[in-house]
């Protein structure tokens, strides 16, 4: 892959996503939320990449991945005015079928075109297939973690956000406030399996999720960032101060610490 590609393709997406603007203030604040996240995530790869020392074309398909991953966002919010997959439609699939409807990435070669279009795919499911094929398998990873920064980063800072802001509410109200929690999300984390999504009903399951998230993570860079930035401890302070969530910080803060002292990759 070469960088006039690149380029290329951040016009291309630009221009895309341009087309959904329109007169719902709604609408707009959401879109461009995406749009924001986007730009975040293809920041956090290149970071990811840089730190670990990927070759540039390699470097170039995984900012491509980054760019176009929630690609499907934008018509899935235009028409469904959710971003839930499970209240509209999958984004990963539907990204990947925008970018086939479009013909956009006709100048790849036939293998980088699959790897990006796979690793958009899968980018959202709840965990990567063991089979999956393994030309994909560094590519879903780097999107992933890349993806869960930026999320962290915003599920971090979402409580400061004025209610009066048009997107604020598609976050902060994704579920119920409560005071409760999935006791089956809990023992979910303490036995570090992944967690159901089906299972989160209430805003705190859906801290107890990104807490979670924790062992979804690949590389040393990505736990380094979370440490760094500390997107662990402020979600455990958002949520209540129990047994439960005392005995659920321990382990995700020691399995973070873990990977940091001895992960490799």
């Amino acid at each position: 892959m070469q960088p006039q590609q690149l380029t290329e393709y951040k016009q291309w997406y630009a221009d895309y996503v341009a087309g959904f603007y329109g007169d719902d203030p709604f609408i707009n604040a959401n879109l461009k939320l995406k749009e924001e996240h986007t730009g975040r995530v293809c920041a956090e790869m290149n970071d990811l990449t840089g730190a670990l020392g990927l070759p540039e074309p390699d470097r170039l398909l995984a900012e491509t991945i980054a760019l176009f991953h929630d690609v499907g966002r934008y018509e899935q919010f235009a028409k469904y005015r959710t971003f839930a997959d499970v209240q509209s439609v999958p984004h990963g699939p539907l990204g990947v079928e925008i970018l086939q409807r479009h013909n956009v990435l006709h100048a790849l070669i036939p293998d980088e075109r699959f790897i990006v279009n796979r690793a958009i795919q899968l980018h959202g499911v709840k965990q990567l297939p063991d089979d999956l094929e393994d030309p994909v398998v560094p590519f879903a990873r780097l999107i992933r973690d890349a993806d869960k920064l930026d999320i962290f980063y915003l599920m971090t800072e979402v409580d400061k956000w004025p209610l009066q802001d048009p997107k604020a509410p598609v976050l902060i109200n994704w579920f119920p406030r409560s005071d409760e929690y999935s006791r089956d999300i809990i023992e979910a984390i303490l036995q570090q399996r992944h967690i159901d999504y089906t299972l989160m009903k209430t805003s705190h399951d859906m801290k107890l999720l990104e807490l979670a998230w924790v062992f979804d993570l690949n590389f040393r860079p990505t736990f380094e960032r979370v440490r760094d930035r500390r997107y662990l401890e402020k979600i455990i302070a958002a949520l209540p101060d129990t047994a439960d969530i005392r005995r659920v910080a321990a382990v995700v803060l020691a399995y973070r610490d873990e990977m940091l002292n001895g992960h490799t990759i």
